[in-house]
Parts: C-alpha cells; structure tokens; sequence
C-alpha cells in the first residue's frame, strides 16, 4: 500500500489496518492519530512528523523505519520488530513498548516523559540521558547500549542486563541491581553506582576484575 491508497482509506475514516505492507513508502507528516496496524510491515518506511498520538502497533515490522519528530504520545507497541529504527526528536510520552525488538535503534533527543519498557531488547540503542528514575524495568536487555547520562537511581531491575554497556555520568544511586546482568561494568566506575544494592555473586565477579581471589 503506498501514500496514496492510505489516504484514501483514511478519508473514509478507516483506521484498522491488518497484513498490510508499507515497505519503504512515504508516509511522512500523515496524520495516523487513533490508528491501529496490525501485522503490518514498514521496512525503511519514512513516517518523518506524522501524527501518530494513540496509535497501536501489534506485531508489526518496521527495522530501519525513521519515525524522527513524530508525535507519538500514549502510542502502544506491542511484539513489534522495531531494530535499527530512528526517533530523533520523537514525542514519546506515556508510550509503551512491551515485547519489541529495538537493537540499534536511536533515540537522540526524543522526548520521554512516561515512556515505558518492557521485556524488549534494547541492545545497542541509543538512550543517552534517558530517565528511569524509581521505574521497574522488567527484562531490558541493554547489552552494548548508549546509556551516557542516563538516570537510574532508584530503579529496580527485574532481570534484563547492563552487560558492556557505556555508562559514563549514569547515575545508580539506590538502584537495585540483584537480578541484572551487570558483567563488563568496570570497578572504576564504582562512584556512579553508590548506594546501589548488588548480590554477593555480582560483588564477587566485579572483585574477580580486580585480581583477587574471593573464597
């Protein structure tokens, strides 16, 4: 389906679209508000600026898709491949991802106020200065992530790991990090993660890049 057939159904107030392809189309600054797609696929679609407050993405493809500066408040991704997608710029408050894909996805600038994670892979992604302040976060995989910035006092980790990830000025002060997947985090970054609550094994293993022998 290309620019022009969505607009047609959109003018006829069609707003549920199921198994359709916008692979690679121009759907930039459309007005998408309230829609809902469905096994839809939207590889290296151009949705630039569009209006996509309250939409629902479920079990959609979209990798490499550019949603940069859309209006995506109150959006609902759910079981989406989402990698190596773009929201630069994006408005993202009280969003929700749950089950998503979003390995290498960038989220430069986006605005985030209430954004929500759950059991997605953030591998790679690009959160510098998101914040997570108080929130559970269950199962995020930020392995490899830009989380330069980032503010994580206070949350807990159900699961998910933190493995080699770039953390310079995050801050984790009462976090609890018991359940997360911590290996790569170097002792010289030990100021950042003050007050935070770790597990003997995790302790042990951070001891272990030292060179000394725990016992």
């Amino acid at each position: 389906m290309d620019r022009t057939e969505l607009e047609h159904l959109l003018a006829q107030s069609q707003t549920r679209f199921a198994d359709c392809s916008f692979d690679g189309a121009d759907l930039s600054r459309l007005d998408l508000q309230g829609c809902i797609f469905e096994r839809c696929t939207f590889a290296e679609t151009n949705l630039y600026a569009g209006k996509l407050a309250g939409t629902k993405w479920l079990r959609c493809r979209a990798g490499g898709a550019d949603f940069e500066a859309v209006d995506a408040v109150d959006a609902h991704f759910e079981g989406c491949d989402l990698n190596n997608s773009k929201w630069r710029r994006a408005r993202l408050a009280s969003a929700t991802f749950r089950s998503c894909k979003l390995t290498g996805a960038s989220f430069e600038e986006a605005a985030h106020l209430g954004l929500r994670f759950e059991d997605s892979l953030l591998v790679g992604a690009d959160l510098r200065g998101f914040g997570f302040k108080g929130a559970t976060l269950k199962h995020l995989d930020f392995s490899d992530a830009y989380l330069s910035g980032c503010d994580f006092r206070e949350a807990v980790f159900e699961g998910g790991s933190l493995r080699n990830a770039v953390l310079k000025q995050a801050k984790f002060a009462d976090a609890d990090l018991r359940e997360a997947d911590i290996e790569g985090v170097r002792l010289t970054d030990a100021a950042m993660f003050k007050g935070a609550v770790i597990s003997h094994a995790q302790a042990a293993a951070l001891l272990r890049e030292l060179g000394l022998i725990v016992t």
